[in-house]
């Protein structure tokens, strides 16, 4: 059942191109259908969650992962009455900005824009909808729904002064399509967001796992995780199979995070008397979160996570070449603009940033697989030559 404080696609603010809306399917139905059908929603299976993506066949990609957080929005949104459509819309596209190399490659990227408007996956994503993507006669990008962006713009909360030098794309959207970059986004998006949380917290628990970055045994101490493998070893004994008590033990710590979290935001809209979705807006703080609890525990989950397995001597040899290879491409192009594509080179004169800015969406937009290509075509030297 569709809550009062629910996106409804009737009041949708519209698109920024004015188009007929479908007699069979709500605009935000059509926004997740647009982007699904997108040429950057397909390349998300070449893209790195964590680990390189030729590194194994089974851990996560931008693509996998953003299945997983759609899903998890989807279940928290139907019990809490939101928009499950608007909800899966902003979920399968947030990650559509992201580099080849996940946060390696974003932080080269932003090394070498550092002088020519800065570089932030959220930005590109909505550059990629708005501008790269170009499939329509009529219009360049997706054309999706005010909401669809203001979630999108919005993924990590409202941008901060600081944050909105990075942000060239949305600042300019902002400029003639209003996108109230001082508050909060509606429900749908902070479900997104959050799921979004959800999902690599656990599944980098999976993977790490899986690669042998840590074992079982270290996670105990984890308040949260410690818990859960307790309880499965209590049910089903210390001889299972790790590959299924690893498994078990993961769907318990998901449905533990979404059920505190679908609690505590139950309070919150209570607490605050939300009615409407304009209510949301006006909240003045985010109304989807977990308890202070389940909060605290989560922190202690990411600074395991992130002495273990992100900052991992192998992890970081992956990273270190990572931005070799995004670094080295970007200063060829941006010497040799001629190297590029011929759909990518500038046509007449272009100033450094604009040749930048091009060279960075060029490359925003590859695959891993691609940049190794592409690194391994300019600069390996060939027999042949």
């Amino acid at each position: 059942m569709i809550a009062t404080y629910a996106a409804d696609p009737r009041q949708s603010r519209g698109r920024r191109h004015p188009e007929a809306e479908s007699a069979t399917r709500t605009p935000f139905q059509r926004d997740r259908d647009r982007i699904i059908h997108s040429g950057a929603f397909r390349k998300l299976e070449y893209k790195t969650q964590v680990f390189v993506y030729h590194v194994g066949d089974y851990y996560r990609t931008r693509l996998t992962h953003s299945l997983e957080v759609a899903q998890i929005a989807r279940s928290i949104c139907r019990v809490l009455g939101g928009d499950e459509d608007l909800a899966e819309a902003i979920a399968l596209a947030h990650d559509l900005g992201h580099t080849p190399f996940g946060h390696a490659g974003e932080a080269a990227l932003q090394t070498a824009m550092a002088d020519c408007g800065g570089f932030d996956h959220n930005d590109q994503t909505v550059r990629t909808v708005t501008r790269l993507e170009q499939r329509y006669a009529e219009f360049d990008g997706l054309n999706l729904t005010w909401e669809t962006i203001e979630g999108l713009v919005k993924h990590n909360g409202p941008p901060d002064a600081a944050a909105r030098a990075r942000l060239p794309t949305i600042l300019a959207l902002d400029g003639d399509w209003p996108l109230d970059l001082n508050g909060h986004p509606g429900l749908e998006a902070q479900i997104a967001a959050i799921a979004d949380d959800v999902a690599y917290n656990n599944h980098d628990i999976d993977d790490g796992l899986r690669a042998g970055l840590f074992q079982p045994d270290e996670l105990r101490d984890l308040p949260l995780v410690g818990a859960c493998m307790a309880e499965v070893e209590e049910r089903y004994g210390r001889d299972l199979h790790r590959r299924r008590f690893v498994h078990e033990t993961v769907r318990r710590l998901i449905d533990r995070m979404v059920g505190d979290l679908i609690s505590e935001t139950r309070l919150t809209l209570q607490a605050l008397a939300i009615g409407s979705a304009a209510d949301i807006r006006a909240a003045g703080r985010p109304v989807v979160a977990f308890s202070a609890g389940m909060e605290a525990d989560q922190q202690h989950l990411r600074a395991f996570l992130f002495n273990r397995m992100y900052r991992d001597y192998r992890t970081n040899r992956e990273t270190s070449k990572a931005r070799r290879v995004i670094a080295e491409l970007f200063a060829l192009f941006v010497a040799e603009p001629g190297l590029l594509p011929t759909e990518w080179q500038p046509q007449g004169p272009v100033s450094a940033a604009e040749l930048a800015r091009t060279v960075c969406d060029y490359i925003a937009g590859m695959t891993d697989r691609y940049a190794l290509l592409e690194h391994q075509r300019l600069f390996a030297v060939s027999a042949s030559l």
